[in-house]
């Protein structure tokens, strides 16, 4: 067990040529089961995906007890929110292959799409493009897993109540629509639960939308190069360099 622990610790945490493939492998084993399960969730549980779930599932728990044990301080890892999403999103995968399948599942295989946040932190650091355009994906991020995981419950919720929402794909269509303004009323929440979920996404959502759209036409920094440091992101409003202090003249049209 000593041996494991070390190995563990050298893979997850480690500097050598070793460690960085292992987390890189892992990093690109993150991006495609999070793929997987945004995929699978538009379809019917047939065999394959049960099957395809145990195995997915297997390798998490493995993962798992890799983290758990490259940790220096267990207990606390034990009881970190992730780590307790991590544990659901396992147990939701083999459920179907035990009991059967169940519409709540659909919630917690949603909340895998929390590790995005983690992958998207390794992401910044091993690749220019996200360091580059990190405000824009982690607005898109923020709207993406709110929109999977508010349209799980609107369809969890709302399924065996409304005759508007039979499947997945309206409980999605309805959450687009509200939280784009559009607002069709082909589709309507009913009860005070459905009404709450639709505030939360006219609110949430909106709030979510708006960002990114900010995001994308006005980022909160601007590109030019410091004279003096090289430093080339800079606040918009910025009269001195943060890294320096040298004065620059950044071109702007009063916004």
């Amino acid at each position: 067990m000593k041996k494991l622990t070390v190995l563990c610790q050298e893979l997850y945490y480690g500097l050598t040529p070793r460690a960085v493939k292992t987390r890189s492998l892992l990093l690109i084993a993150d991006v495609i089961i999070i793929c997987y399960f945004v995929a699978t969730t538009f379809m019917p549980l047939e065999g394959w995906i049960i099957v395809l779930d145990v195995v997915i599932g297997a390798l998490l728990v493995a993962d798992f007890f890799g983290r758990m044990l490259a940790h220096s301080d267990r207990v606390s890892f034990l009881f970190r929110p992730l780590t307790l999403v991590d544990l659901l999103v396992i147990v939701s995968l083999f459920i179907p292959a035990m009991i059967g399948n169940f519409a709540f599942l659909r919630i917690i295989r949603a909340l895998r799409l929390l590790r995005s946040y983690v992958v998207s932190q390794q992401l910044r650091h091993q690749s220019r493009f996200f360091a580059r355009n990190e405000d824009v994906i982690f607005s898109a991020l923020n709207l993406v897993v709110f929109i999977f995981v508010i349209t799980a419950a609107v369809f969890v919720l709302q399924v065996d109540v409304n005759d508007d929402i039979d499947n997945y794909v309206d409980a999605l269509y309805f959450t687009v629509t509200t939280l784009t303004t559009t607002g069709f009323g082909d589709i309507i929440l009913v009860g005070s639960t459905g009404r709450l979920l639709a505030v939360t996404i006219m609110i949430v959502g909106v709030a979510l939308f708006i960002r990114l759209v900010q995001t994308i036409f006005m980022p909160s920094k601007v590109k030019f190069e410091c004279p003096g440091c090289g430093l080339t992101r800079h606040d918009l409003d910025a009269i001195h360099c943060k890294h320096c202090g040298q004065l620059i003249h950044i071109r702007t049209e009063g916004a």
